[in-house]
């Protein structure tokens, strides 16, 4: 079953207040979208999203998707809601897929549960999303009240709205008056649209107090994890060597079988350690012939690949290399700005630095360069 997702992040959101379109807001580390993203391809169904955006936001939204696997080119959305969705209906005309979950960005907390749930509906019905029945007295008034509404029967509707994605283009081609949601497109083109329970925790950001309520949840349920690394590699022939990624003169070289760069080598460690996945030697088998002098940014994008498929965030690096010689420091920065464009981090979640062994051991001896490292991975 080929199902994709489709989020509809065109609006400007300016009851969140913050200066941005509130889908490009931080939340707990991440923006908005990224999370909304990110929650629908957590189902093993979902392969490929398409986000529709306000042609304004075509920088703020590449930021916000970068490195993310099934992130199909973005569409521009128009001037309603119905009018993205249709947009982005059509943009996923070539990728045709049986199903479509069509989502909002403001809503990053949507759990596998509740998508899993539609989907499983769409196995009988043209239609299905997720909703909670209303369980407040209901009256109707302006500033004071007017008449009771039974409540019975209603429900709030939540997204991600599935249909069958042939079923849905159609309804929104053929739509005859403006509509809410999807789900008043669907039942207007005869669709039947089942209800699935939805979840409090699936809430639409639309306030400042919002953001607030997000980020307690989210704090609530994150999977955080350190790693550590350390290496080490021996002076040998050369006249520079290279600490992460950067190659700096020296009166010899280092000794290892790929390039030997002991800093990248211990930062990738760090971060196979925060994931339990063993360590650099395991992936990459100084045996193999193929690795022989191999740039060292193969095995860190490797690391980097795998926190991104298991739904983690690297959040902060920290190195510290420790050698007599060669001097770090003149460097420090060029190789923080390195490590944090191979990883797609701020450059303030970076750290590099160096020490001396106070001339005892090896590293004292000038005989070789040893560093270790820190990584902290976030998982939402």
């Amino acid at each position: 079953m080929k199902i994709a997702g489709l989020i509809v992040a065109a609006g400007r959101g300016k009851r969140a207040g913050g200066g941005i379109p509130k889908q490009y807001r931080d939340l707990a580390g991440q923006p908005v979208l990224r999370r909304a993203v990110n929650a629908l391809l957590k189902h093993q169904g979902v392969e490929a999203v398409q986000v529709v955006i306000h042609s304004d936001d075509i920088n703020e939204y590449e930021n916000a998707v970068n490195g993310i696997k099934g992130v199909l080119p973005a569409c521009i959305g128009g001037a309603e809601r119905q009018d993205s969705v249709l947009a982005g209906l059509i943009a996923l005309k070539s990728y045709a897929p049986e199903l479509v979950l069509i989502h909002d960005a403001a809503r990053p907390l949507v759990s596998l549960n509740i998508i899993e749930q539609v989907v499983n509906a769409l196995a009988t019905h043209a239609g299905a999303f997720p909703a909670l029945p209303a369980v407040d007295a209901l009256w109707r008034g302006g500033d004071t009240i007017e008449t009771s509404e039974a409540r019975e029967g209603l429900w709030r509707a939540q997204t991600p709205q599935g249909f069958r994605f042939g079923d849905i283009l159609v309804a929104h081609e053929n739509l005859p008056v403006p509509a809410l949601d999807d789900v008043a497109v669907a039942h207007a083109a005869g669709l039947v649209v089942a209800i699935t329970q939805g979840d409090e925790d699936n809430f639409k950001i639309t306030t400042p107090e919002d953001f607030n309520r997000a980020e307690k949840a989210i704090r609530g349920t994150m999977d955080i994890r350190t790693g550590n690394g350390f290496d080490v590699h021996k002076f040998g022939e050369g006249d520079h060597v290279t600490l992460c990624g950067i190659n700096s003169p020296h009166s010899h070289g280092l000794v290892g079988h790929s390039d030997a760069d002991v800093a990248m080598h211990t930062v990738t460690d760090a971060i196979f350690g925060a994931l339990s996945e063993g360590d650099i030697g395991q992936w990459f088998p100084p045996s193999d012939i193929q690795w022989k002098a191999a740039a060292s940014d193969i095995f860190l994008l490797k690391a980097v690949e795998r926190a991104t498929d298991r739904g983690f965030t690297i959040t902060h690096i920290d190195c510290t290399i420790i050698c007599e010689t060669p001097k770090i420091g003149p460097h420090a920065l060029t190789m923080r700005r390195r490590i944090a464009e191979i990883i797609r981090i701020d450059l303030d979640r970076i750290s590099i630095k160096a020490t001396t062994s106070e001339k005892l051991g090896f590293t004292g001896r000038g005989e070789g360069i040893a560093a270790m490292a820190t990584a902290t991975l976030v998982k939402t």
